[in-house]
């Protein structure tokens, strides 16, 4: 049966009432949740930014639900902080927790004051921090020069059973490069000849794990509600996946917005938007259709409470 879960947005809402979503989620049939990590939003208005990893271990604690992150080594965190990070949750709650290493935005990496690598030189580190962070995880005492340095680094607190470790991809290239470096592959909603060229390209590179997919969508009483929704929250992140890496503060995400004046259809291309349950329950099966095997739902709004009211009594159900 396939996974439907929720996803929390760190970016969009505070943690403590993220918390309550998560646990409200789980009562209404979602079967797990996931989460972002994130230092700055992508915009004023969305306005928050818990940290990730300290409110994974309160989510985890209080649910029963399996959870993941996606995250970035190599800058904010160096690769031996999240080995030891992941391998603790993983040690605590065995079974139930994910990492997905991801090449970075600018947004979240900035404060380091590193340069900041074209795609290539991002993809590079992450190459050599996906193998630092499985070589820890294996109770290895690890020595690294390279995109990154790392000095007999060891993880004492080995988990007894290692921690999933998922590539966050939104190209063929990428899943194909690293697919045979991780244990599964995640995406976000495109459209599905896209989608299935990902999957292709992560099939062809070696990768044997799991397909997720992370879905944005609007849901409100009315359409146009739906669309106010997305547009207010979500039209700073519309855009092509190096403009989104490239930017250093939320305000370049608002001036980037302001001048390409982002229309309904360029919006519909990021998020699903509609106030038809049903029509969310049919554009999730096409996923499905495609090989995903678990998809996190993303509502853009602000307010979860009642999404997670109506998707979990006329969608899961639709789903099961």
């Amino acid at each position: 049966m396939a996974t439907i879960g929720f996803h929390a947005s760190h970016e969009q809402i505070g943690p403590a009432d993220l918390l309550r979503h998560v646990q409200q989620a789980e009562a209404a049939g979602f079967t797990a949740a996931m989460c972002s990590d994130h230092l700055e939003p992508w915009s004023h208005r969305q306005g928050h930014s818990g940290h990730a990893w300290s409110w994974l271990g309160a989510a985890l604690a209080s649910t029963s639900l399996p959870l993941g992150v996606v995250t970035v080594p190599g800058y904010r965190y160096d690769p031996t902080v999240l080995a030891q990070a992941s391998a603790t949750l993983a040690e605590m709650f065995p079974g139930r927790f994910w990492f997905a290493p991801g090449s970075g935005e600018l947004l979240n990496e900035h404060v380091t004051g590193e340069p900041w690598p074209d795609k290539e030189g991002r993809q590079r580190r992450l190459g050599e921090c996906l193998d630092v962070i499985r070589r820890l995880h294996a109770g290895e005492r690890v020595t690294h020069h390279g995109e990154i340095t790392v000095d007999r680094a060891r993880v004492w607190e080995v988990p007894t059973r290692r921690p999933e470790m998922i590539l966050p991809a939104l190209s063929p290239q990428t899943a194909r490069r690293f697919a045979g470096q991780v244990d599964g592959l995640i995406t976000v909603n495109q459209p599905l000849e896209d989608l299935r060229g990902m999957l292709e390209a992560y099939r062809a590179g070696g990768g044997t794990g799991k397909a997720v997919l992370q879905v944005h969508l609007s849901w409100a009483e009315t359409e146009d509600e739906a669309y106010a929704l997305a547009h207010d929250q979500w039209r700073t992140n519309v855009f092509d996946s190096l403009t989104l890496s490239a930017f250093a503060l939320p305000e370049d995400y608002e001036r980037k917005a302001e001048e390409d004046g982002v229309d309904r259809e360029q919006l519909a291309g990021s998020v699903n938007i509609s106030a038809d349950p049903d029509q969310h329950a049919q554009w999730l099966r096409e996923y499905l259709d495609l090989g995903f095997e678990e998809i996190y739902l993303h509502h853009v709004g602000q307010e979860q409470g009642r999404f997670i009211e109506v998707f979990g009594e006329r969608v899961l159900p639709q789903l099961a």
